[in-house]
């Protein structure tokens, strides 16, 4: 099994965190692209930085987008190389 291409970072009751899990699920599903979702509830791991940027995406392992996820650009980052 590989590693998702996306990971969306978000906390639990974080309004944008629910409306970029539907962005990064839709974009994802449509071209067949592994992703999951990481809460900085649950992981001690991810930097401390992103508390105050979540929701966060990461592509390809490298921050992508914070805030608001822009569909358009997600599909860009994602037509480029894989690892």
């Amino acid at each position: 099994m590989t590693d998702p291409r996306v990971v969306l970072v978000g906390r639990d009751g974080c309004h944008l965190c629910d409306d970029a899990r539907v962005v990064v699920q839709d974009v994802c599903d449509s071209l067949g692209v592994g992703w999951e979702e990481w809460s900085l509830d649950d992981r001690t791991d991810l930097p401390a930085r992103y508390d105050e940027l979540v929701p966060v995406v990461l592509v390809d392992g490298r921050e992508h987008a914070h805030w608001r996820v822009d569909p358009s650009d997600l599909r860009r980052a994602l037509a480029g190389p894989n690892r």
